[in-house]
């Protein structure tokens, strides 16, 4: 089971990372949730979300250009159009349910829960209900509308004391087994027998979190059980083994051997600590606050794993793992009362605890003056060490919380600073020659506290200062003279776009919004805000109409930034030497642990080890895994979902149409056949697929073209598409283009595709070193 750790993902409460180009090498923090599964996926295809969801699903296609379009553009009689298939569209525009609302209400009260409050969410056509299990004070988020891809997350709030990763260890065992389902990992059964579009875990700094979802009803109340019993019920809080295996145990299979450290949790961390990306993430934010639980590691330091005790790992459970601290969201179109039905058999059986209270986070108290930190990590020998340090400049921005315009206007800086290619911050960082690839994220503001993180890698040490000066003035500069109009206008665009389109992918809406609300609702503000952006956008909106965009944004670049002295400069030093030192000193404490053990002690622990194994290797019983719930074939729904699909020719070129209720939004894709470059060009595809987005044209430069984009549409995309063929040694080779606009603004998404395919100027060679760079950056940290 994989695990995504360490990395920044979802930093909006009320923004998704819209229009910022993916990062070439992924921005380290410890802010963003470690991932336990990897099953996330819906479908076979690559579909944007479900049809319902208003969004569109577009196949690639084998043939030399194919275009494919979703939503209600190309017209029935369009020339050369030959329509072979038309099916009306099957997807309906989502509205609020349910209408009886009181009937539900009055059904919660004799199920112990009252109504704490109630509100339509037109954002994203939903009635939502807070209720609260009076018993034991439990918090239920219910949300109702029409999508079918229903989620289901429960999330306790668990703070951690030191970096033993205590949270992390309990997310895994968890899993391994509970009072109804006494398997070792019931869900890797689940998986076989289950329709899932989620299943995964979380854990981030303060909080762990446990979501599901499914488009089938039987099999999503399954994935609940199952979730349910697994935190409040599980096998590992009596199951020494779990611990040891989830966690960290001494490995000894003979008494002649050496002793050694193993762990599931052990072992990825110490990947993680590998990582000089990770590493920097995790400096940065222990520095910015070192007062808190933020300082420590919530993952677990490889370090201090070996520290934790099993009664520590029980204690923690019983503490934190407690209705009274939990929050419960679900989302979809199921029953509500079924939904309050389930979670009662569980919230009855406990009373209430001091949990809530014992596990709030206290803010840090902002710094007098800024801190300088130095930190080494294992580097690799090839190469000038001398040109590979990283420097990174971090800020609490704020000891208080925000108010929702001041988060939003926020929001829309940091897509000013560093959202596109052609933003300033970004563009000029890169453009100086003093490193190879941007870090830090930008704005991140998924814990209790935001924070701006900017800086560069591949530093040469001599330019260490250099960048933050540098950082400095580009802030300073754009402070003073503001940003240019049509950078404000395209942000604007992109961001309102990306707002109102909800477009999640092939991630579940329901999850997206519910850690966006969990921003909020886990410091015990209110989760209603972070759905609701309608109201502050226009406010922003009538403000920078008013006042103009410098007189909103320079204050907050002031404000947060250049007079903010709670600022964490980072420098991370290559040391080729370092990995070594780490195992050696580790050699050193196992050793002195091996000759502080009598001969009968080592005979134990080999006796333990061989056991421990022989538990792992021995499969489950045949009643145990008859616990676990499966679909029937009755369960499934005998006919698929149907797309419609309309299947075309325009000047000789395929053209497939999916007429679907997207919400006037036009979805397009060009697919290139590649299939005829040498295998040994293959390699050059990003990179010409960057550049024909980042060189320019004959009539405009990069920043312009960026800038024309965003204001005309809601995003392009080009990027390579390979894969293998079974049955033969030729990969299948593609250049996909990929655009969204509003069905008025049309004809500018084809139009800036066309000026991509047919103007772009390769002429810039600085920018493509830029790009060569990048590539280069990226795939040392991939290493």
């Amino acid at each position: 089971m994989e695990r995504v750790a360490l990395l920044r993902t979802s930093g909006r409460r009320l923004l998704q990372r819209c229009g910022r180009p993916r990062p070439l090498v992924p921005a380290a923090s410890s802010s963003a949730p470690r991932r336990r599964l990897t099953s996330s996926s819906s479908a076979a295809s690559s579909c944007s979300s479900s049809s319902r969801g208003g969004s569109s699903c577009l196949l690639a296609a084998a043939a030399p250009l194919h275009l494919h379009a979703a939503g209600r553009y190309w017209p029935l009689t369009a020339p050369g159009f030959a329509r072979r298939l038309s099916v009306p569209a099957v997807s309906t525009s989502p509205s609020p349910v349910p209408s009886d609302t009181d009937d539900v209400h009055e059904y919660a009260a004799k199920l112990g829960f009252e109504k704490v409050s109630e509100q339509v969410i037109d954002e994203c056509k939903s009635a939502a209900v807070l209720y609260k299990h009076k018993k034991t004070g439990a918090e239920v988020m219910s949300v109702a509308n029409d999508d079918e891809n229903k989620v289901f997350g429960i999330v306790f709030r668990t703070p951690p004391k030191n970096s033993t990763g205590i949270p992390h260890i309990l997310e895994h065992s968890v899993l391994c087994g509970s009072r109804k389902y006494p398997l070792k990992e019931p869900f890797v059964e689940l998986l076989k027998g289950s329709l899932h579009t989620f299943l995964n875990a979380f854990t981030y700094p303060d909080r762990t979190c446990y979501p599901v979802a499914s488009t089938n009803t039987k099999d999503f109340y399954n994935l609940v059980d199952v979730y349910l019993d697994a935190v409040f019920f599980p096998k590992c809080v009596e199951d020494f083994q779990t611990f040891q295996q989830e966690g960290w145990h001494y490995e000894l299979n003979s008494p002649e051997e050496e002793i050694s450290y193993k762990g599931v949790v052990f072992n990825e961390m110490k990947g993680v600590y590998s990582q000089p990306d990770n590493i920097m993430g995790r400096v940065s934010q222990q520095a910015l606050s070192p007062d808190n639980t933020y300082g420590v590691d919530s993952g677990g330091d490889p370090n201090d794993i070996p520290k934790l005790t099993f009664e520590e790992f029980k204690e923690f459970h019983s503490k934190f793992y407690h209705p009274s601290n939990a929050r419960i969201w679900f989302y979809g179109d199921d029953d509500t009362k079924e939904r309050l039905r389930i979670l009662s058999e569980y919230l009855d059986l406990f009373e209430a605890s001091p949990a809530r209270n014992e596990s709030k986070v206290m803010p840090q108290k902002l710094f007098k003056e800024p801190v300088r930190i130095a930190e080494k990590y294992p580097a690799g020998q090839e190469g000038d060490l001398k040109k590979k340090y990283m420097v990174c400049t971090n800020w609490l921005l704020s000891e208080e919380p925000l108010d929702v315009e001041t988060e939003l206007a926020l929001g829309f800086l940091d897509h000013l600073l560093l959202g596109t290619p052609a933003s300033p911050l970004r563009r000029i960082l890169l453009e100086s020659g003093l490193g190879e690839a941007i870090v830090g994220g930008g704005v991140e503001d998924e814990l209790l506290q935001p924070q701006f993180s900017i800086g560069l890698k591949g530093v040469s040490e001599d330019n260490i200062e250099k960048v933050e000066e540098l950082v400095m003035q580009i802030l300073k500069n754009l402070a003073e003279e503001g940003f240019a109009p049509e950078a404000v206008e395209a942000s604007m665009n992109t961001i309102e776009f990306s707002l109102r389109e909800n477009n999640t992918g092939s991630f579940p809406r329901g999850l997206s919004l519910m850690l966006r609300s969990m921003g909020k609702w886990i410091y015990d503000m209110d989760p209603f805000e972070p759905l609701k952006y309608e109201q502050p956008l226009q406010q922003l909106k009538a403000r920078i109409a008013e006042k103009g965009s410098k007189a909103v944004f320079s204050p907050l670049i002031e404000k947060y930034i250049l007079n903010n002295v709670h600022r964490v400069t980072v420098e991370m030093q290559p040391d080729p030497e370092k990995a070594s030192r780490d195992e050696a000193a580790e050699k050193e404490i196992l050793k002195q642990v091996k000759s502080s053990m009598t001969q009968e002690d080592l005979a134990e622990l080999a006796r333990a080890t061989k056991e421990l194994k022989d538990k792992q290797e021995t499969p489950d019983p045949p009643e145990a895994l008859k616990a676990v719930p499966s679909l029937s074939l009755q369960d499934i729904p005998k006919k698929p979902i149907h797309v419609p699909i309309e299947v075309g020719e325009i000047n000789g070129v395929k053209v497939l149409q999916h007429d679907l209720f997207t919400n006037d939004v036009v979805y397009s894709e060009v697919v290139f056949d590649m299939g005829s470059m040498k295998k040994e060009h293959l390699q050059l595809l990003p990179l010409f697929c960057q550049s024909l987005l980042e060189m320019g044209t004959k009539d405009m430069d990069f920043v312009q073209l960026n800038q024309l984009i965003g204001r005309k549409t809601g995003g392009i995309s080009v990027y390579p598409l390979t894969s293998s063929i079974k049955g033969t040694d030729d990969p299948l080779t593609r250049i996909v283009v990929r655009g969204k606009a509003m069905s008025t603004r049309v004809e500018d998404l084809f139009h800036l595709m066309n000026c991509l395919l047919q103007d772009v100027q390769f002429t810039e060679q600085q920018r493509f070193k830029q790009f060569v760079s990048q590539s280069k950056a990226r795939m040392e940290v991939q290493n």
